[in-house]
């Protein structure tokens, strides 16, 4: 009996990286976090969403890696929709240090209902979720960063419309936020324009996937290129948590800073993301950061929106509107 339970069980939702969905289910996530967003206004940011949709489940949240967004927009969330959250450093665990990250996904899943994790090797991530029978949530890894970039997509969706056919262009380091943006393209059909210097270029198997899916998504080393013409203008922290060699980064990047001479290049209406901290002066200006066209304090908030969404999907729940 005990055995024909389990084969009935539902099979546990992670959210890992995007390319691991299915286009319907990415756009499921982001309606659902406008609508939780619209659901929101005027209300005080401790007020619990109607019908506590988690109330009674608890979320463990481990930090490998400094956090100020992921850790905030993570727990209010949790709160908001009537759940709890428990909160955990690479100091305070055993995650990867005396213990296996397996024994650890046993463990927990004892404890909690669901676990985030904002890490660095992207292997710990993906064997979390082998052994963990309860959803395990990719707060940031070294190979990427779908929550970030499903709140970005949430932003432009409300600035500019649908992202289908929109143009998005990325001027900087190759990192784990192009990889989700790679993946994003693909599974909603935007063009992705990636500037990069070539020793910083996104991951092979990151392009290769793209072109197996038949993705809109080009490389090129001049930024002009990428911004010609564009919808929204991209672009990060040149020196990242973990990253050893800041002066030859901040060399081979200098031309890829987004200033007011590039934004002219996209279209009139553009909009600036960034996915934050910002290093005003290197990878950004202060007239773009502070502009018109920069869209990038509701993508801050809209963390908070997207990834309510995120959990709602993990645990099969549907907001009451």
């Amino acid at each position: 009996m005990a055995t024909a339970a389990k084969a009935r069980a539902k099979p546990v939702r992670h959210f890992i990286d995007l390319d691991a969905l299915e286009p319907r289910a990415v756009r499921q996530i982001l309606n659902q976090a406008a609508r939780l967003k619209a659901a929101r206004k005027g209300k005080p940011h401790g007020a619990v969403d109607m019908g506590a949709p988690l109330k009674g489940r608890m979320l463990a949240m481990i930090f490998q890696k400094n956090s100020t967004r992921t850790r905030v927009s993570f727990d209010v969330g949790m709160r908001q929709l009537g759940g709890e959250t428990l909160i955990l450093t690479a100091q305070d665990s055993q995650i990867g240090r005396g213990e296996t990250v397996a024994d650890t996904a046993r463990v927990l899943s004892r404890y909690v209902d669901g676990i985030m994790l904002r890490g660095n090797d992207h292997s710990h991530i993906l064997e979390l979720a082998e052994y963990a029978s309860v959803p395990v949530i990719n707060g940031l890894t070294d190979w990427s960063h779908p929550c970030q970039v499903m709140a970005d997509l949430l932003t432009i969706e409300e600035r500019l419309g649908n992202v289908k056919g929109k143009v998005i262009a990325w001027s900087g380091d190759g990192n784990n936020m192009v990889v989700s943006w790679i993946h994003a393209a693909a599974r909603l059909g935007f063009t992705l324009r990636i500037a990069a210097p070539k020793p910083l270029s996104p991951p092979k198997e990151a392009m290769a996937w793209a072109k197996a899916e038949g993705a809109d998504v080009t490389l090129t080393s001049d930024p002009k290129v990428a911004a010609a013409g564009a919808d929204c203008v991209m672009t990060d922290t040149w020196v990242s948590m973990g990253d050893t060699d800041a002066a030859r980064r901040q060399k081979l990047l200098e031309p890829y800073r987004v200033d007011t001479t590039l934004m002219k290049r996209a279209k009139p209406g553009a909009i600036f993301l960034h996915c934050l901290p910002a290093h005003r002066g290197e990878e950004v200006t202060d007239e773009v950061m502070d502009g018109p066209q920069s869209a990038v304090w509701d993508e801050a908030e809209n963390r908070l929106h997207a990834q309510k969404s995120i959990l709602l999907w993990c645990f099969g729940k549907t907001a009451k509107r």
